[in-house]
């Protein structure tokens, strides 16, 4: 797609509501590309860029600023009238664009930005305490995103302290969900100020918060939240006192507490009494199979549990989980990257008779054949083989031999849409597996499988007011089937 393309867009879509570009803008680079987003749908609420240069959207802004100050017999186009949501990547987030996105976008609810630096950033190109007390000038946003991701080059917002979160929170008390990234140098003060300042907030996400201690929950039951998403992910030194105090927020619906190093059993048993607990992620923390029988034994409607890379867990934590009620919910587990989960371990979760739809046991050494077999099998209520993995990423169980690839065939495995193998696998047999399901997506290299993964920040601050959201069945594309398939054998 080249500039040409944007403008025909541009031109030819004058009820456009919403725009979502997942490319890179330096490639429309061209004299006029500020001046053709004066054709733009009048009605565009919604703008998603991949990627846009800097530069060269400070230049678009400042037409749009001067669009709005041109008198009034001067019939200039006016930019963006209606846009209330704007997400996007740039070089570096700085004070000067936060100013500029506040002057030219006055109607905006929802701000997402992220950045992802390839040099330290210098400080008039970077983000400081008097950037932040630019936002929200109107008093209308009610989500903000501020990411500094690591992808390039490991830095944070070292230029913004407690005050700066102090004086945003001031100007941002109706926000409904907040989500901070790499903001190295904010402290408990700074985080307990959103938290105590913004009464209506449902979500809130802070990654790579290395000074957030188990302090910013101490009060948190003297406040009205009613936090409803919480994803807190690489706070090591979050313990399981902190996740006791969050726990008192009831209608905790979805969970976050991948990589936090420092919590274990005592954190899961406090969760495990929450009634509207559906999504849960634990990677990379310290749980043993305690943890799970807490919940095997607890009142949370979990329908997806991810325990990615929790190296204390056996085969034994499997039977504790499904003892309970979990049992009749759960529909997404992932057991990856655990070196004593087994074939035997997979074949309790068959003879649990869970109906998962999705099943990742990537890098798992001791996953072979017979997990593969045992999934096959599996029967629900006089259905097909297999009947209700839509998803399956096995890639690099190192157990798994060619033998495997009969069972992916039909009649197994019906609903499969997704599936993950070894890289070393006989590739003959995965193309003739790939031209006899169509609708099978295959991956042999090590990528994440499905639609909607974890990191999807997208799916996590939508705005949506139902919270079934994340409880959204798949949608099937294509292969139709039947409960009533017969075994037959191609």
């Amino acid at each position: 797609m080249g500039f040409s393309d944007l403008q025909a867009l541009l031109n030819g879509c004058s009820n456009l509501e919403s725009l979502s570009l997942a490319l890179d803008f330096s490639k429309f680079d061209n004299p006029n590309f500020s001046h053709v987003w004066s054709s733009a749908s009048e009605g565009l609420s919604s703008l998603e860029i991949g990627y846009i240069p800097l530069s060269m959207l400070l230049a678009l802004l400042t037409v749009a600023v001067e669009s709005q100050q041109s008198m009034d017999y001067v019939k200039a186009p006016v930019f963006f009238p209606s846009l209330q949501k704007l997400c996007l990547s740039v070089d570096f987030i700085t004070d000067h664009l936060i100013g500029s996105i506040s002057t030219a976008l006055p109607s905006l609810t929802h701000l997402d930005l992220q950045d992802a630096p390839i040099m330290e950033p210098e400080s008039a190109t970077d983000l400081t305490n008097a950037g932040l007390q630019e936002i929200n000038p109107k008093g209308k946003l009610k989500h903000i995103s501020l990411i500094r991701s690591q992808e390039f080059l490991f830095t944070s917002f070292r230029r913004v302290n407690d005050l700066g979160i102090l004086l945003m929170s001031e100007k941002c008390s109706n926000l409904e969900s907040i989500c901070l990234g790499g903001f190295s140098r904010v402290t408990d003060t700074g985080f307990r100020a959103i938290i105590h300042s913004c009464s209506g907030l449902h979500k809130l996400k802070v990654s790579n918060g290395s000074r957030l201690t188990d302090l910013v929950f101490h009060d948190i039951v003297a406040t009205s939240l009613c936090l409803t998403h919480v994803s807190l992910r690489w706070c090591n030194l979050l313990t399981d006192v902190g996740i006791e105090r969050l726990s008192f927020n009831k209608d905790l619906n979805v969970l976050d507490l991948r990589d936090c190093k420092s919590l274990g059993d005592e954190a899961v048993r406090a969760l495990s009494c929450l009634p509207r607990l559906h999504i849960l992620m634990l990677d990379g923390t310290d749980i043993t199979n305690q943890a799970l029988k807490y919940l095997g034994a607890g009142a949370c409607p979990l329908t997806s549990l991810s325990m990615r890379g929790c190296y204390k867990l056996t085969n034994d934590c499997i039977p504790l989980l499904f003892a309970g009620s979990v049992k009749e919910s759960l529909r997404v587990l992932d057991l990856s990257r655990i070196p004593s989960i087994t074939d035997d371990g997979v074949m309790l979760i068959a003879q649990s008779r869970t109906p998962l739809t999705e099943l990742r046991l990537r890098e798992n050494p001791e996953i072979g054949d017979a997990t593969v077999m045992a999934l096959a099998s599996m029967q629900f209520d006089g259905g097909t083989y297999g009947s209700t993995l839509q998803l399956l990423d096995l890639y690099d169980c190192c157990a798994i031999t060619p033998l495997a690839m009969r069972w992916f065939k039909k009649p197994y495995f019906p609903r499969l849409r997704w599936l993950g193998l070894r890289g070393s696998m006989n590739r003959i047999m995965v193309d003739a597996l790939v031209r006899s399901r169509p609708f099978l997506h295959m991956s042999c290299a090590g990528d994440e499988l499905g639609t909607s993964y974890w990191d999807a920040s997208a799916d996590w601050y939508r705005h949506d007011d139902d919270d079934s959201e994340d409880l959204e069945p798949w949608q099937l594309d294509g292969e139709p089937v039947s409960d009533t398939e017969t075994v037959v054998g191609e």
